[in-house]
């Protein structure tokens, strides 16, 4: 058995150790997969039959890898007789035998999410309810929660909290929806994803025979990222498992961040009770990043309460302190990573794909894209698309262009009935086809569209109408105000804010978060006094083309990546950037209210951390752009809970140094690239780590003076940069510039057309 010499102590204990419940902590970059291939290679070569082992995984991808490094060991002909899957493949499988027992064909149906949600959009239609309250993502979501938490249609309708909860939300009628897509399903033969698991437990409920069954085959039980697994899984683990309880679990707590699927941490922390005869084993051996990484991980996550306590270390190099950079705004965040990356690359001649930026909202990824494609380094988003190709974007980017250019007909298509107005694909079609025949732009026809002869019903036209009506009326806003204002009115008018708004998913909140951070910025151009440019509509959409048309997903070479935390975990890289450590963004504003989903932030923080081999930087910035508005940013109270001796904190501007406890009731370090001292835990009321810079916390609504008569060594006060002195005046009446050196910030040269100052003295 030449492959248990591969391991190290702790993991060859876990592989050997095969009878009995069996619980393996895994830190990050501790080799747990390889535990858990060669623990069912050793049951293997101990005679144990692969018919009788049930391993399950939360990827296809997983699953294919052990099983193609479990064939290497054993021999590929055995290795393909394992139970080995995802749980809804694996149960999918199960069904497929046992399906008429519960009244389903064998050869049902599995409808996926567009299925379902067809589905449920013709539920709605014939219940003649308005599908712009009762979305169709929103209540497949609603439906899928209650099936992972193994509530029945009926025991919906009867549940007084949950049916409370719809009224509120002003969704009564959301029981009344699943109970006829549950009749329909069945009616069809079909099953969705959520239905492989909840029928599942009804078949291991109600058919004692073939619980015994499954129960009997299933000697061995496995089960990888035990900390993901929801109630639903969980019930049919532990029903399986109940005969030999041969059940091995191995997950890491610190990395339990899906709750919003539906993963239950309790799973894992709970596990010793369900089983008290657990032996516990803990891999603690990083293999993936350095010393400092990995004991910054540590001093983080060891402010958790709730978690099953290890010591993870490594080996590895003492490698180099995590670097802590301050930005005054989140185009400079960018513009400091692009800078990074760009001398990182070239100083040790890494290519790009050992780069990643993490993030903690999508959103957040329009900063990142522009500061890279500004210096040439390609990029990739990881599992989504870029910014400004994401269909939210392109709707609203669409309206822009129309309003600027009326014969913009690919813009016009997209959104004549965007927001849904009444204007269709039939008669769409029918006045393409006109203008096509006629060569006349679709403009030209529909601002005169009673005076050329296409059947059209008499509501499609009065739409049409009014959708002329709206897109002037804006195209005379655009000539009067500025670019935020003429886009924010856009957004509100055509009804686009609200749809996305109304939309509670995790999808639908994040697009609305897309819009607001296209918003943000068109604000952040507009009050940009450092760039001689109108700040109209048309100035702000011109080089957007320039930026989409960068967008190559043929192109194969190394590119930086880009992802939200979530979906970096199971990923590694050499060079990691985390980006926006800000109080009520990472946190974030809706998990800190409770302990629980604070403590679930802190084990993102972790995540995005232990993905980092060699370097890891964190950024933040002190003011961005939310709703409109300029607001003050603080420092996320993550940054104060790693202990200092493993952070460089020289990426600082100088108003960041430490400070003693009477400089504005800020506390006192001695860290922060000093000497070794731990941080305790923050105090109460939480203190800010940073001073800003202004005693004017930079808002939308300063205020400057008149500056016409501005003079050099005149002391004046900036909203972003706080406060400085004018070193020098240039250029002709019209376009002076004033060259100003911020406090802590630098030199800044001003166009005072545009900048807001007020003059101190």
């Amino acid at each position: 058995m030449e492959y248990l010499q591969e391991l190290n102590e702790a993991q060859r204990q876990a592989v050997e150790n095969t009878e009995g419940p069996v619980m393996v902590i895994a830190g990050a970059g501790s080799g747990k997969t390889r535990v858990l291939t060669y623990r069912i290679a050793h049951l293997i070569n101990n005679g144990v039959e692969p018919f009788n082992i049930l391993a399950l995984t939360f990827t296809n991808k997983a699953a294919r890898e052990m099983k193609e490094r479990i064939g290497s060991i054993v021999g590929d002909p055995i290795a393909k007789n394992l139970w080995m899957g995802t749980f809804h493949a694996i149960f999918a499988k199960i069904l497929r035998v046992e399906a008429e027992k519960i009244g389903f064909p064998s050869s049902f149906t599995i409808y996926d999410t567009d299925d379902s949600k067809r589905l449920i959009k013709e539920i709605i239609k014939g219940l003649n309810l308005d599908d712009k309250v009762y979305k169709p993502n929103l209540v497949l979501n609603r439906i899928s929660a209650a099936k992972n938490n193994l509530i029945s249609p009926q025991a919906y309708k009867n549940n007084l909290i949950i049916t409370k909860e719809d009224a509120q939300s002003k969704k009564p009628e959301i029981g009344r929806i699943y109970e006829l897509y549950d009749q329909r399903c069945f009616k069809a033969g079909a099953m969705d994803f959520d239905d492989l698991l909840f029928k599942t437990n009804i078949l291991l409920r109600d058919f004692p025979d073939v619980l015994n069954k499954y129960q009997s085959r299933f000697k061995y039980i496995l089960v990888d990222e035990y900390q993901d697994t929801n109630f639903s899984q969980y019930i049919i683990v532990k029903a399986l498992a109940a005969k030999f309880e041969n059940i091995c679990v191995v997950g890491d707590d610190a990395q339990s961040i899906y709750s919003f699927r539906g993963a239950n941490i309790q799973n894992i922390l709970n596990f010793k009770k369900d089983y008290p005869d657990t032996r516990t084993f803990k891999l603690e051996q990083n293999y993936r990043s350095t010393q400092n990484i990995v004991k910054a991980a540590n001093s983080l996550i060891d402010k958790n309460v709730e978690q099953l306590k290890k010591l993870v270390w490594t080996d590895n190099d003492e490698g180099k302190k995590i670097k802590l950079y301050r930005a005054l705004t989140e185009n400079e965040e960018g513009l400091n990573v692009a800078r990074s990356i760009f001398e990182v690359s070239n100083n040790e001649q890494a290519p790009h794909d050992h780069f990643a930026i993490l993030y903690r909202t999508n959103a957040q990824s329009r900063a990142m894209e522009d500061a890279l494609r500004k210096l040439n380094i390609p990029y990739k988003i990881y599992g989504g698309l870029s910014f400004y190709q994401r269909k939210e974007i392109k709707d609203l980017l669409g309206y822009f262009r129309l309003v600027m250019n009326h014969k913009d007909e690919d813009a016009l298509k997209r959104v004549i009935n965007y927001p849904t107005r009444g204007i269709g694909n039939t008669t769409m079609d029918k006045i393409n086809l006109y203008s096509n025949e006629n060569d006349l732009t679709i403009w030209d026809v529909i601002t005169n569209i009673d005076a050329h002869p296409i059947q059209i019903h008499g509501g499609a036209r009065n739409k049409i109408k009014q959708f002329i009506e709206l897109i002037r009326s804006f195209k005379n806003i655009a000539e009067k105000k500025d670019a935020y204002e003429t886009g924010s009115q856009i957004a509100s008018s055509t009804g686009i804010l609200k749809e996305l708004y109304n939309d509670k998913t995790v999808e639908g909140v994040s697009r609305y978060e897309n819009v607001q951070e296209l918003l943000n910025s068109m604000k952040e151009f507009v009050e940009d006094d450092t760039v001689d440019i109108e700040k109209d509509l048309a100035s702000f959409i011109q080089d957007i083309p320039l930026l989409t048309d960068q967008d190559n997903e043929k192109d194969e070479s190394p590119k930086v990546t880009l992802m939200t935390i979530h979906a970096s975990k199971g990923l590694e890289f050499p060079y990691v950037f985390i980006v926006g450590m800000e109080e009520n963004l990472f946190p974030s504003q809706l998990s800190i209210n409770s302990r629980t989903e604070l403590e679930e932030e802190r084990r993102l923080f972790y995540v995005a951390l232990t993905r980092a081999e060699k370097q890891c930087w964190l950024s933040f910035a002190t003011s961005r752009y939310k709703w409109g508005n300029l607001i003050h940013s603080e420092p996320s109270r993550f940054l104060e809970e790693i202990d200092p001796a493993f952070v460089d904190a020289s990426g600082m501007i100088p108003d960041t140094k430490p400070m003693s406890s009477n400089s504005e009731g800020l506390s006192s370090r001695s860290g922060w690239g000093g000497t070794s001292q731990s941080i305790p835990t923050p105090p109460k009321p939480r203190q800010r780590l940073v001073k800003v810079n202004s005693s004017t916390p930079p808002n939308s609504d300063f205020k400057g003076d008149d500056t016409s008569g501005l003079k050099p060594g005149l002391t004046v006060e900036h909203a972003r940069f706080g406060t400085g002195k004018v070193i020098a005046i240039e250029g002709p009446a019209g376009n002076r510039k004033a060259t100003v050196d911020f406090q802590g910030v630098g030199k800044k040269q001003l166009l005072l057309k545009f900048a807001k100052l007020r003059v101190l003295g």
